[in-house]
């Protein structure tokens, strides 16, 4: 039987992911800071082990992966979901708050990850998720650190997915667009504390204006969403990327389009910088 480990499960897409990988017949580990927050149709199945986990504290790391390898004996995939946005133009953020962020969506999937991963060489396979954002390919005003994050959780997501074939593990980053969740709530997002009068009504403050309209009335359906990432990591083989939200794909047409109109006038220039071996 499958096992999941799934972080920052307690609600947002992590539960729901959590759910329809146990409705998938799974085993599943669901990393909360707070266990009693976890949902009861969760915590009372004898199928799900809730573990006590903050990404941000090392020594809370290691005493998840071996809480879940001594009740269900290994952990087949792992989801990397925990992570918070930030918004504010780069100017007002401040280094703690960058920091912090980075703490969270980056450091802590990694060490979740360094954690795992000897796990499951020994078991010579295992599936790495690792939820990023359709900002993780497209930097966008008002959320640059938070872009920069997700940027990162591509990067090592598709260097994983090489680093790990000889093990027998793959790895997908899902960048997912805006989902109806409390991702939105100050819960899940901060906004810089310092704001410059300077950006108002130019776009990174306009992405701020955004929010209160956009929360809880998101184009994307997190059930859906959730169950989709399920069907994925469930396959025989992990798709490198997993775009995942009519949002999503717009904005990879229009990343697509940039990318041509940015190459098309500087290639021969570019292939030109090669040194010339002929002379």
């Amino acid at each position: 039987m499958t096992t999941w480990f799934v972080t920052g499960a307690s609600r947002g897409i992590g539960v729901e992911i959590a759910r329809a990988a146990l409705a998938d017949g799974n085993n599943v580990v669901v990393g909360v800071r707070n266990p009693e927050r976890v949902p009861a149709d969760l915590r009372n199945s004898d199928k799900v082990l809730a573990v006590a986990l903050d990404v941000t504290d090392h020594d809370s790391i290691p005493q998840a992966v071996d809480a879940a390898v001594d009740r269900f004996g290994g952990i087949d995939v792992l989801v990397n979901n925990a992570g918070r946005g930030l918004l504010g133009a780069l100017e007002e953020i401040t280094d703690a708050e960058a920091r912090s962020l980075f703490d969270l969506n980056v450091f802590g999937l990694i060490n979740v990850t360094r954690a795992v991963l000897p796990v499951m060489r020994k078991q010579g396979a295992g599936k790495l998720v690792h939820i990023g954002s359709r900002s993780g390919f497209e930097g966008e005003p008002g959320v640059s650190l938070y872009s920069a994050s997700k940027f990162a959780v591509a990067g090592i997501s598709e260097a994983l997915s090489a680093e790990m074939a000889p093990f027998g593990i793959q790895s997908m980053v899902v960048e997912p667009g805006v989902f109806r969740t409390d991702f939105l709530d100050a819960s899940s997002l901060s906004v810089a504390a310092n704001r410059i009068a300077d950006y108002d009504n130019t776009p990174a403050h306009v992405t701020l204006d955004w929010i209160d309209q956009a929360n809880h009335a998101q184009l994307g359906d997190p059930v859906k969403g959730a169950a989709l990432i399920v069907e994925a990591a469930s396959g025989e083989n992990l798709p490198t990327h997993l775009y995942l939200g009519r949002d999503t794909l717009e904005r990879l047409d229009a990343k697509y389009e940039q990318v041509q109109k940015d190459l098309a006038p500087w290639r021969e220039k570019s292939a030109a910088t090669a040194h010339d071996d002929n002379t």
